[in-house]
């Protein structure tokens, strides 16, 4: 290969590079730090030729091209992992997109999660009344699962409840949440579970306001809202 062939393959790559991390990341930092590989590239080679260092150079050449690599995968890494909060770094189960039913024992999910989330969505728990986050909040977004990151509830399903506890009248779709008869503490209830890991999110009840007079009473340490962007 010529030396300026070699050139030629270094400009190109270093094009391409920030070409892909524009459209894709947008990230400055990386940007400059690619631009400056192409220069380092572009005057170092000259100065190994000279010494007849060719085939050091050429193995730089392949280093160039590994280092390409590395760098289109952290921005494709890095845009994957755009929506995940970094609590939850630790926890390989959780995703917002992934929508496959889990099957994780409570013995490993007791070493993901916190121990107040642990305790209502394994141990069946529940929060103080208006002791959670979520009980009043009025913004505009989505609820989450905060132990699989499942869709559960639109902000547009909330309403304002006395009980004390964060109400909706539907969830966001009817895969989202599941339900189970239960009869503890002398009581009737319906329990309500997460669609994707079987976790205890609070209970349903018939005392809900129009259009089907509903309310999912559910426990706001196992939910997290985010806000819809603009």
């Amino acid at each position: 290969m010529r030396f300026t062939d070699e050139i030629g393959w270094v400009l190109r790559s270093a094009r391409f590079m920030i070409i892909y991390c524009v459209l894709d990341q947008k990230n400055r930092l990386i940007l400059i730090f690619k631009l400056l590989f192409a220069v380092i590239i572009f005057f170092i080679k000259p100065l190994l030729l000279e010494i007849r260092l060719y085939q050091y150079a050429y193995n730089l050449n392949k280093a160039g091209i590994a280092v390409l690599v590395i760098f289109i995968y952290s921005c494709i890494s890095s845009q994957n992992k755009k929506n995940m909060d970094p609590e939850h770094k630790n926890n390989p189960h959780y995703s917002r997109t992934d929508t496959t039913h889990l099957k994780v024992s409570d013995e490993e999910w007791k070493k993901i999660l916190p121990k107040d989330v642990y305790n209502i969505a394994r141990d069946k728990g529940t929060e103080w009344a208006f002791s959670g986050k979520y009980w009043n909040t009025t913004g505009i977004g989505t609820y989450y699962c905060a132990v699989c990151g499942n869709p559960l509830f639109k902000s547009d399903a909330k309403f304002a409840s006395t009980c004390g506890w964060p109400s909706f009248f539907e969830s966001i779709q009817p895969g989202s949440v599941t339900y189970h008869v239960d009869n503890t503490h002398g009581m009737q209830r319906t329990e309500v579970l997460c669609g994707r890991c079987d976790s205890h999110l609070g209970h349903i009840f018939d005392d809900g306001p129009p259009p089907n007079y509903k309310r999912f009473c559910m426990n706001s340490l196992v939910l997290e809202f985010e806000p819809d962007t603009k």
